[in-house]
């Protein structure tokens, strides 16, 4: 796992753009895996500028969203469908057809989470990631849990998770309380993993993850396992790590 540095969002943002470009004009055909969440908006900024600029080209690939809120149709505005038509594939030239996210609409769990698992595999795997991470350590919505959910599956959401949300929606009682999600083994089968996060409020979570034991309770820890995972953070989600953990931090101030 390799920490990353910045100094404050937006060049935390134009880090993981790099990376996250590099994929593409490696593999124009890419697979992207994508979150959404406030972490990565930057990202998709940048992604966007860079489009714009004739420096990316994104009509050759496809993606898969790691999450969506069961219930909601893709034109609620509270949808991670519509938030994804809002904040990137409406501003690039990646074909709607490439674009893929689990149907809120289908209340047949098992049916939504098969079908999704066969859309990754038939794509042949997501060769990049994005990730944000939750104060409780959820990637995804995969929450803390007794053990790992390997696939795709609908997920309870807990309270923490809910709040935090509900910044997002006129009021708590609003918030879906079910999920559809990746799982950690479909997450874990990508092939290169990004992880961001901002705020002093992740500082404590980002640690724990890096340093602590790896377990189901803090679900982004089993990251300590994959091959290829690069953590991007700006100072204040870095303040914990600075402290006690300074040696793991690339490019931190001297």
């Amino acid at each position: 796992m390799k920490i990353v540095y910045s100094k404050d969002y937006d060049t935390m943002a134009r880090k993981a753009a790099n990376l996250v470009g590099a994929q593409i004009l490696m593999k124009p055909n890419c697979v992207l895996g994508l979150a959404t969440g406030s972490s990565p908006i930057g990202l998709y900024k940048e992604l966007i500028r860079r489009y714009e600029a004739g420096e990316l080209d994104f009509s050759a690939c496809h993606s898969v969203n790691l999450d969506e809120y069961v219930g909601l149709a893709k034109q609620d505005p509270h949808s991670y469908a519509y938030f994804m038509n809002d904040n990137l594939f409406s501003h690039i030239n990646i074909p709607k057809e490439n674009t893929n996210i689990p149907d809120g609409t289908n209340l047949d769990a098992e049916d939504e989470c098969a079908r999704y698992e066969k859309v990754m595999a038939d794509l042949g795997g997501i060769d990049l990631q994005v990730l944000g991470i939750g104060h409780n350590g959820h990637v995804g919505f995969n929450e803390p849990e007794d053990c790992f959910q390997k696939a795709t599956h609908c997920v309870d959401l807990k309270e923490s998770t809910i709040a935090a949300n509900t910044r997002f929606f006129d009021k708590k009682e609003d918030v879906p309380r079910k999920a559809y999600t990746m799982g950690i083994m479909s997450i874990m089968n990508a092939r290169k993993i990004v992880l961001l996060a901002s705020g002093e409020s992740k500082a404590d979570i980002i640690y724990r993850m890096a340093t602590g034991p790896i377990t189901p309770q803090i679900p982004a820890s089993v990251l300590q396992l994959h091959q290829d995972v690069t953590v991007f953070c700006d100072e204040p989600a870095l303040s914990v790590m600075l402290e006690k953990a300074p040696e793991l931090v690339n490019g931190r101030p001297q």
